[in-house]
């Protein structure tokens, strides 16, 4: 018996509790084992569903993370772990995926990874050789999935990031502010001239869709598997016999894209001043596998249309929140969009010029 176990993160009133308690038995030992709950937290997580959960069992520690997904962000995540990243030999570079515990309603499911503890990278120190091991692993995550038969089913079940995605995500965000009248939610003159801005911002990006384009079709090399959302947060840098190893934990938003997508990400979570040496590790990576990055200026451009397209993509679910549920965070949500907008600034040191010149190539 585990005690504690019966009443695990009963406060938080989650769907699905019963089966991660039930799941967190077999994984613990089963009936059989002795031991209790020594603590639960919460980590830092947009919506209270990520738990580090610490037992002591059988007079050993043992500590594991909880995560509640909807179905298809699970399906995802088990994907990625167990048949995609295996696939190009990238199976011990992500969490360890200890068991599925699927809510009886299909409300939700939890996934129970092992602990890797507290080895994020830490993006304020910079260190050299945790960045080389996270922007290598990138590279080789990048570099394999290129043109990999398994690509197609990256699409299917994974998410859309590929060129046309800018195109679509914002019409999808200018429609769900459009839709932001008072016949269907009352606006204050705030949050009527919030709306406004946002609008007159996504309607000038519309019209240099075709330089972005072009421009991502020139020079942003072949579609391969994106993570996504490839925040320092998310990339662990963690010792091993043979030296540092890195994983990458967090697949909710992985799918088929352009290797813009996640250099945008990673490379903004830095201080500007080590941007472009952390972007010189990843072309020295890639040249090994023959391919060839544009200039800093000209991919400074590509990033720039990801990071677009991805506060695009943070205006659509809190409008529909909005109007359908009448969710009183979602002005707020839209506020923190306009500062985004209204703060952005080049991505990488120097002028930003493109060019037709050769893309990503292999």
């Amino acid at each position: 018996m585990i005690e504690g176990l019966d009443n695990l993160l009963e406060e938080t009133a989650q769907p699905g509790l019963a089966e991660l308690r039930q799941l967190l038995e077999e994984i613990l030992g089963g009936p059989a084992s002795r031991g209790q709950v020594l603590e639960t937290s919460r980590l830092l997580a947009r919506h209270p569903r990520v738990h580090r959960l610490r037992f002591v069992i059988n007079g050993w520690v043992r500590s594991v993370v909880a995560k509640r997904m909807e179905p298809a962000t699970a399906e995802r995540n088990q994907l990625a772990l167990r048949r995609w990243l295996p696939a190009v030999g990238l199976g011990d570079h992500c969490p360890i995926l200890l068991g599925v515990a699927a809510e009886r309603k299909s409300q939700c499911i939890w996934h129970v990874y092992d602990d890797l503890g507290a080895r994020a990278l830490d993006a304020a120190q910079a260190d050299h050789d945790y960045i080389r091991a996270v922007v290598e692993l990138l590279a080789l995550l990048h570099t394999r999935f290129a043109s990999h038969p398994l690509l197609a089913e990256c699409r299917q079940l994974g998410g859309n990031l590929g060129i046309h995605s800018y195109v679509t995500t914002l019409r999808d965000a200018i429609c769900c502010l459009e839709s932001l009248q008072p016949e269907a939610i009352e606006l204050s003159a705030n949050q009527s001239a919030l709306r406004d801005r946002l609008l007159d911002r996504l309607r000038q990006f519309q019209l240099e869709q075709p330089t972005r384009m072009q421009a991502l079709t020139e020079l942003g090399g072949p579609e391969t598997l994106v993570h996504g959302n490839l925040r320092a947060a998310n990339t662990f840098v963690l010792p091993s016999p043979h030296g540092i190893h890195a994983r990458f934990i967090d697949w909710d938003h992985t799918g088929v894209g352009l290797i813009s997508y996640d250099l945008s990400t990673l490379l903004t979570g830095f201080p500007f001043r080590h941007r472009l040496w952390i972007l010189d590790l990843y072309r020295e990576a890639v040249q090994r596998a023959g391919w060839v990055l544009p200039s800093a200026r000209d991919l400074d451009f590509l990033l720039e249309t990801a990071e677009l397209a991805r506060f695009a993509n943070c205006i659509i679910w809190p409008a529909i929140a909005l109007v359908h549920d009448h969710a009183g965070w979602g002005f707020d949500e839209l506020a923190k969009v306009d500062e985004w907008f209204a703060s952005r600034a080049p991505i990488l040191p120097g002028e930003r010029r493109v060019t037709s010149q050769r893309s990503v190539a292999r």
